[in-house]
């Protein structure tokens, strides 16, 4: 499963009077492959997955997974929920049409025990045959799966092989690591990428890397050659993205970031998102400015 991990996107999802815009996400992806991503990550957190509906969710990765096709690049699809039923269908249709594994984010607005969240990813888990990432990022989901939740998890259920790590908290790395030396961590916090990778990290499924796959991949495959001089300047020279691209609830920001550089034709969103403010749309624009966006 070592090719499930390294560099990764959180795709957006374009949208065009209100639909999804397959042409522009076909695209997209393209550019992703040819800047060097290892693997996309279509209808995640970014991909604004919670206002998508099912039939528009199972299309995304449809595309995606017809896109990489042929290609180096894998598709770990997103397929969670705050239904385990729902999960699962997703799971299954992930698996159905192609794609190489699926990253399940913890419930949401439940707030389940540990052991439910052990139980209902064991349920996602065996409805497939795919490999399985974890995904926990309790500042958006209210619930924080503990380390002994993931081992458990990884040492009980031969697919579950990895988890995205999205509470900012370098000491998890290394919790997980020294409990579990085969489980593969992937960074979700795009200003931490650098030291969550020397930490012991495998990899990073990146916001930033919508905009700039060629210097998000730089970064990872730097570290993994052990050239982490390379690797830290990168990651500092992106630091001011990084931030700006969360001066508002993702994917507000980066979507902004996309309009601007031309790489999407419409800005629009889901409610109950909306778009930045004057003000943070400014901003995004002047940091956007010293950065060189290869189209």
């Amino acid at each position: 499963m070592q090719d499930l991990t390294g560099a990764m996107t959180a795709l957006i999802t374009p949208f065009k009077n209100g639909k999804l815009d397959e042409v522009t996400y076909e695209k997209l992806i393209k550019r992703q492959i040819a800047q060097g991503i290892d693997s996309v990550v279509p209808v995640g957190t970014t991909g604004e997955s919670a206002t998508l509906n099912m039939e528009e969710h199972k299309r995304c990765i449809e595309i995606a997974v017809a896109t990489c096709k042929g290609t180096n690049a894998k598709v770990i699809a997103g397929a969670g929920g705050n239904a385990t039923a729902e999960a699962m269908e997703l799971a299954v249709h992930a698996q159905a049409v192609g794609a190489d594994a699926i990253l399940s984010v913890t419930p949401y607005y439940n707030k389940p025990t540990q052991e439910g969240l052990y139980q209902h990813y064991k349920a996602v888990a065996n409805s497939i045959e795919i490999p399985v990432m974890l995904y926990n990022v309790p500042g958006r989901t209210a619930v924080d799966m503990t380390a002994d939740t993931c081992v458990k998890l990884f040492n009980d259920i031969s697919n579950i092989y990895s988890v995205k790590e999205a509470t900012g908290s370098l000491e998890r790395v290394i919790e997980l690591n020294t409990k579990a030396p085969d489980f593969a961590v992937i960074s979700g916090d795009d200003a931490i990428d650098f030291p969550f990778m020397v930490q012991g990290g495998s990899g990073c499924i990146s916001v930033t890397a919508n905009l700039l796959p060629n210097l998000k991949s730089e970064i990872i495959h730097a570290v993994q050659k052990g050239d982490f001089e390379e690797a830290k300047q990168i990651n500092n020279m992106l630091y001011p993205l990084n931030k700006v691209l969360f001066c508002e609830a993702n994917p507000i920001p980066i979507k902004a970031a996309m309009y601007i550089a031309g790489l999407i034709d419409t800005l629009e969103y889901r409610l109950p998102l909306t778009p930045p403010t004057k003000e943070n749309m400014k901003k995004i624009e002047l940091v956007m400015a010293n950065y060189d966006i290869i189209k």
